[in-house]
């Protein structure tokens, strides 16, 4: 589904990421983890296209997609969240999802002007889509509230509702468990594998070990950029380096 080969991110003298390759199967979990300043979320800025990278690959289902804006790659079927929360505080949770469907609206500025047949069609399925990322997520009660107002693991499942309504291939989850208590972060590893199980093969960078490791298939680990070591959770849980890089920092970044 995805393929790295040899990608590096230079900021002038600095290397955000050196020569990182791995796959991330079809339908699979995929942890991405490293201690602060690793390079995780710089590597998903990369993937979603938000940075070009200096050099290497960047292939998604087939197709080459580094150097693409990131709505084009949306538009391929990769969908993220973000480390720090980026939700409309001020517009309620269906309106915040309704954005997620961005990628896929057809509506042209004439139709939304005169509020065409077609166009009132196209706004009832994007609610309808919408109310249905909200009920899989068990936010649908909350679906007139505003965003701002809902506690803060409730902001991080409503990012991972708005980009599950763009309909994705994959979706990049970044630090989804960020600020959740023990019970927001048992629900929300049996959301990730839900949302595996509809076939949406989910890239994951996440703090909290325990998560990953119970529910990855595979992990890549970085450190200061770099792959250091690739493989099944119980084979990185065990790896000499892993253990060094984390014994040497925080997990974070």
């Amino acid at each position: 589904m995805l393929k790295l080969n040899e990608v590096t991110l230079r900021f002038g003298g600095l290397y955000a990421n050196q020569d990182v390759s791995f796959e991330v199967e079809k339908g699979s979990i995929f942890g991405l983890i490293g201690p602060n300043g690793a390079g995780k979320t710089t590597l998903f800025n990369v993937i979603s296209g938000v940075y070009k990278p200096t050099s290497g690959e960047v292939w998604f289902d087939g197709r080459r997609i580094d150097g693409l804006q990131p709505y084009q790659v949306n538009e391929l079927g990769i969908a993220r969240t973000y480390q720090n929360i980026n939700l409309f505080k001020d517009m309620s949770v269906l309106e915040n999802v309704k954005v997620g469907c961005h990628n896929w609206s057809k509506a042209s500025l004439a139709s939304v002007i005169f509020r065409t047949p077609a166009m009132r069609r196209e706004e009832e399925i994007i609610r309808q889509k919408s109310l249905e990322a909200l009920d899989f997520l068990g936010l649908s009660p909350l679906a007139d509230k505003m965003a701002g107002s809902l506690p803060y693991g409730q902001q991080r499942r409503l990012e991972i509702a708005r980009a599950l309504a763009s309909n994705p291939k994959m979706i990049l989850l970044d630090e989804p468990a960020a600020g959740m208590n023990n019970t927001e972060k048992i629900e929300l590893s049996e959301d990730i594998k839900k949302i595996r199980d509809r076939g949406i093969t989910v890239l994951l960078v996440e703090h909290d070990m325990s998560l990953v490791m119970a529910i990855t298939h595979t992990i890549c680990v970085l450190n200061y950029g770099k792959k250091i070591a690739f493989g099944e959770p119980a084979y990185i849980k065990n790896h000499p380096e892993v253990i060094a890089a984390y014994l040497g920092g925080e997990e974070n970044g």
